[in-house]
Formats: C-alpha cells, sequence, structure tokens
C-alpha cells in the first residue's frame, strides 16, 4: 500500500519521501511516523492528515531557519508546540516552571527532531519585538479584511482614538515607548491612575476612559493573534473606571418640531449656507437617518425612479466604498415631504461632503451664527431624536420606531425575530403620519 508499511503483526507506519527542500531540516530523506493501528482501513484513512502534519512542521521549520526573529517564525514556533499537545513557553517561563513541566517537553522532542523544534519546545524563539508606537500601524494591517468596507475619513476615525489611546498609555509610563512585549500589570495600572486622575478632577468622565481601556484591550488582542499566541496575557482585562450611578445619561437634545418649521423653514432663513448642506438637513428632518448616512450616499442609493422613492443605506464597495454603523442600519428608507424635495434636486448626492466629516460642522456653525438652534447645547444631530420623538407621538412601538431608524429589532425585543422585515410600503405609511408640510419655497 502506497505511503504506508507494517512490520510482521504490527501497527502501520507512514512513510514519506522528503521534498528536496526540506532535506536539510529533516536531516533525511524519508520520514517515519507510527499511525498507532493494525487495521489498514483505518491507516489509509489516517495518512492524508499524517502527511499534511508532517508537511507543516517542515514548513514551520524552515521558517524558523529562514526568519528566525520574524512574526511568522513566532507562530510557526507556536504551531510546532501545539501539535505536540502542550502550549508554547518563553524560556524565561519555563526556567520559573516545575521541573515537569520541562521534562515533558524533553520527552515530545521525537528522535530526529532538528534544532528548530527543540528551540520551539524549549522557549528559545523570541517574541518579535515590536514598539507602542507601531502597535496600531501592525492592528491596522492585521484588520484590513475588517476595514475593507471604510473610506479613507471612516478609517481616520477607527485610527485617531486607537492612537490616542496608545499615546496615553505612554504618557502615565514616563512617555516611554516600551515595546509591547514589555506591557505587564503595573503599566496597565499607571494607565488607570492617569484617568482616574483625570476623572476625580472633573476634566473627564468615565466614559472617556473606559474608551482606552476597551481599545488598548482589543488591539493587544488582534496583536498576540496576528503573531499566533494562543494563551496571551489578558492585561486590560476587568480595567475600568465605575460611573457615577447618579450621573444622568447625555443624550442629545431634540430639535422641536416647531423650531424647524417656524426658523427653518420660514423664506429666506437658510440663504446664505451652501444648498448641499440645507438638502442634508432637510432629508434628515424627515428620515431620522444618521447625518453621516445621508452625506455619504452615493448617487444609486439616492432611488428616485422607484414607485416609492427612497434612500438605500448599504454597505459601499468600489471608489465610493463606505461601512455603516451595523447590520440593522442597512435599509430601505423612503422620502416624504422637504426629504423628497430635497433628493431630487441632489439626485446624484453630496459630493461637497461624501467621504469626509465636514457637514455637521459647517452646518451647526452656519445655524448658530444666524440664531438657528434653540440653545448652545442643541445640534443638528437632533432631528434624529426629534423623529422619533414625532413617532411616538402617533402611538408608533418600539421596536417599529427602531426599525425604521436602523437600530437592531432584535436587541430591542430581546428575543429571535420572526417574519419579515417591514415593506417599503408599509415604511411610507408609517412616514407619511408624522410628514410635515412643505413650504412652497422648499418644494
Amino acid at each position: 500500500m502506497s505511503g504506508l508499511i507494517k512490520r510482521g503483526k504490527g501497527t502501520f507506519h507512514f512513510r514519506m519521501r522528503v521534498r528536496k527542500e526540506y532535506v536539510g531540516i529533516a536531516g533525511k530523506t524519508e520520514i517515519h511516523r507510527t499511525l498507532k493501528t493494525d487495521s489498514a482501513r483505518q491507516a489509509a484513512e489516517l495518512a492524508p492528515a499524517m502527511r499534511k502534519g508532517i508537511l507543516d512542521e517542515l514548513e514551520a521549520l524552515k521558517l524558523l531557519q529562514d526568519q528566525p526573529t520574524s512574526a511568522d517564525a513566532y507562530r510557526a514556533a507556536q504551531d510546532i508546540v501545539k501539535k505536540r499537545g502542550l502550549s508554547y513557553l518563553p524560556s524565561e517561563s519555563l526556567l520559573l516552571a516545575p521541573l515537569e513541566e520541562t521534562l515533558v517537553r524533553f520527552e515530545k522532542l521525537a528522535e530526529g527532531d532538528d534544532v528548530g523544534a527543540a528551540r520551539a519546545l524549549l522557549g528559545g524563539v523570541e517574541e518579535p519585538g515590536l514598539r507602542l508606537s507601531e502597535l496600531v500601524g501592525n492592528v491596522e494591517e492585521f484588520c484590513a479584511h475588517d476595514n475593507r468596507h471604510k473610506n479613507d475619513d471612516q478609517l481616520r476615525k477607527w485610527r485617531n482614538p486607537r492612537k490616542k489611546a496608545v499615546r496615553n498609555l505612554m504618557k502615565s509610563i514616563g512617555n516611554k515607548d516600551i515595546l509591547v512585549s514589555e506591557i505587564a500589570a503595573a503599566a496597565v495600572q499607571k494607565h488607570k491612575m492617569f484617568w482616574q486622575n483625570k476623572v476625580s478632577s472633573g476634566k473627564t468622565k468615565p466614559d472617556t476612559a473606559n474608551k482606552d481601556f476597551i481599545l488598548m484591550r482589543s488591539m493587544l488582542s488582534a496583536y498576540y493573534e496576528s503573531i499566533g499566541m494562543t494563551e496571551p496575557p489578558k492585561l486590560y482585562q476587568g480595567i475600568g473606571i465605575k460611573k457615577n450611578r447618579y450621573e444622568k445619561p447625555n443624550r442629545k437634545l431634540e430639535i422641536p418640531v416647531n423650531w424647524m418649521t417656524e426658523k427653518w423653514f420660514a423664506p429666506g432663513a437658510l440663504d446664505g449656507i451652501n444648498d448641499e448642506a440645507i438638502d442634508i438637513l432637510l432629508i434628515s428632518i424627515e428620515t431620522g437617518c444618521r447625518q453621516s448616512e445621508i452625506s455619504n450616499l452615493p448617487p444609486h442609493s439616492i432611488v428616485l425612479d422607484h414607485p416609492i422613492p427612497h434612500l438605500h443605506i448599504k454597505v459601499e464597495e468600489g471608489d465610493i466604498c463606505r461601512e455603516v454603523k451595523n447590520t440593522a442600519s442597512q435599509r430601505m428608507v423612503p422620502l416624504v415631504g422637504v426629504a423628497m424635495a430635497a433628493a431630487k434636486r441632489h439626485p446624484e448626492g453630496f459630493p461637497k461632503y461624501r467621504g469626509n466629516s465636514n457637514y455637521s460642522n459647517t452646518i451647526n456653525k452656519a445655524l448658530r451664527e444666524r440664531g438657528l438652534l434653540p440653545s448652545e447645547k442643541h445640534t443638528v444631530g437632533g432631528t434624529r431624536h426629534s423623529f422619533e420623538s414625532r413617532l411616538k407621538k402617533v402611538q408608533l412601538p418600539n421596536d417599529d420606531r427602531g426599525e425604521l431608524m436602523g437600530h437592531s429589532v432584535k436587541a430591542i425585543r430581546d428575543r429571535e425575530l420572526y417574519g419579515d422585515d417591514m415593506t417599503l410600503e408599509d415604511k411610507l405609511a408609517l412616514h407619511k403620519l408624522i410628514v410635515l408640510p412643505v413650504p412652497k419655497h422648499l418644494e
């Protein structure tokens, strides 16, 4: 039987000729491994997995030889150890471990194993040296697939808070750009104390600090995954600052309906503000969409030639790529009232604000300068809150409001979902319940 040999009445062995590129590593031209069975049928079933395992280990050993200090070599060392039923332990940790731990590793060294396997089993392959200042770039590269739908502006927003979290950790340990492998519990505690001082002085809130800790935890997790560490340290697990239980949640203030109709809809009120900014504002009033969902719309997602004109909010690829907040955010939103009129004026979308974060600052500044916001604390983001309040006033249930606004209905109901999503026709009927009159000059 090809690849299988059996001596007398004993067990079957797998025999494999070593490829040329691996002969120097294996130290021989043939490899024999026991399959631990005397059944020919079972041996034939086990042979393919044995062959793959040997080739994988030879490739791992080749990596250790060719790139001894690379992240790939570190992953390879961990794979070699894992396949022998153990976890990788650095040599310094092994020295502190019970003697039995070291003896077990010597026992796992097979006859003919080369120095690479010994280095892996005895923890002689060092973790790649990555400094804190390089962490965000490393994680961004590793998470490229997860971020593939983000446009440049969304990537910037992903990147910046992570850079800030790293800077804050470095500040807390004396502005030292240490190796990631050198981050210890003491450094994490200093990071926590750095934020505790800010929170206790009233300069910031626990949420800001906790965001730092969450981002550091996720980045370190991604980094250790990238180098194949099977049992990484969980230094930020359980690290956080408790919120003041008496503090009221910070919610955006809604824009009163009469303010929108009497102030914003007044003839000439919005003069001097660019057309794109005005029409994004008007669409937000009657759709309840997030500002970025509107400003980033590509032309094909403004669907005006349908029996029910609507916006199609979804993940976009290609030249106008963009990510949406979550799965529930992908939805079709009917156009009514001033939103319909605004969309007709901009069937190609809003190129001035697509792919950047300029809209919010522009429109808030323009409205504030004209006295068109109810208070210093109000922003145009309050139109989304107003939209939900208008739906409440017509007795629309919480889960239906959530579906219209791109929230997870499953999370709202706290159970599995049954049945189909709301149809565009049903959505239109609900939007019509709250539509505001359209002034002549905004038609």
